[in-house]
């Protein structure tokens, strides 16, 4: 992988019988955590009236439309060839990340083929996206759970279950603590990225720091440097 994001050369591949077009612009500005997303390809089968938001918007983000004709009913061709296509990308070396746009189980495989490659890959879905996907994702974010916007046009504050909590716990746990109990932010959060695929965004927050110190579970300090690091008190 090239040493800076700005170099860096990201693939996002639109499944677009699965995905909105009101949440691509949502996805090109977190892909930018990767790199410049200069790969854009929506899949399906554009004489779908279904499809006219995605055809209203291709040349306006420079999306490449992808044709794949329904040849047999209930089968969609698309899925084969986003694969094919990702494939063809891995090898061909100038890619060093993907971002997947789809609510489909069936790119599991391919995610996890990618990340054994040692690419990262976003995956963007809604919160019906099977288990199995989401975790084949370097980072999986359920797009129907980001922040709505209140009236004054500001995010709206937001919920993080026990399950979560315990999850950021149990990375605290293991990771490397000073002799006052604080572990460094940056490995908690690669911890918590190996237990699950893990974004905070996912649950409203723009920053894994947003969320840590909106628990009541943890306290925070910043440090020289403007370093965080994070203690667990309940």
């Amino acid at each position: 992988m090239r040493d800076t994001s700005e170099s860096r050369n990201i693939a996002l591949l639109i499944d677009a019988d699965n995905a909105s077009p009101r949440d691509l612009e949502t996805a090109l500005t977190i892909l930018g955590d990767l790199g410049s997303v200069n790969v854009r390809r929506a899949y399906g089968n554009w004489k779908k009236p279904a499809l006219s938001g995605w055809a209203n918007i291709v040349h306006r983000y420079a999306i490449e439309p992808q044709q794949q004709f329904d040849i047999t009913k209930g089968k969609n061709a698309s899925d084969m060839k986003i694969t094919i296509d990702a494939m063809d990308l891995l090898y061909g070396g100038r890619v060093d990340g993907f971002g997947f746009m789809t609510s489909d189980s069936d790119f599991m495989p391919v995610a996890m083929r990618i990340r054994q490659e040692g690419l990262p890959v976003y995956g963007f879905g809604s919160d019906k996206t099977p288990e199995g996907f989401r975790q084949a994702c370097t980072r999986f974010i359920d797009l129907s759970r980001l922040p709505a916007e209140d009236a004054g046009g500001k995010p709206e504050p937001a919920k993080v279950d026990d399950e979560v909590a315990k999850l950021l716990g149990d990375a605290w746990k293991s990771s490397k603590r000073d002799e006052n109990g604080f572990a460094s932010l940056s490995e908690v959060g690669q911890r918590v990225g190996n237990l699950k695929s893990f974004d905070a965004r996912s649950y409203g927050f723009s920053r894994l720091a947003d969320m840590i110190e909106a628990l009541p579970n943890f306290v925070t300090e910043r440090r020289e440097g403007g370093q965080m690091f994070v203690k667990r008190v309940r």
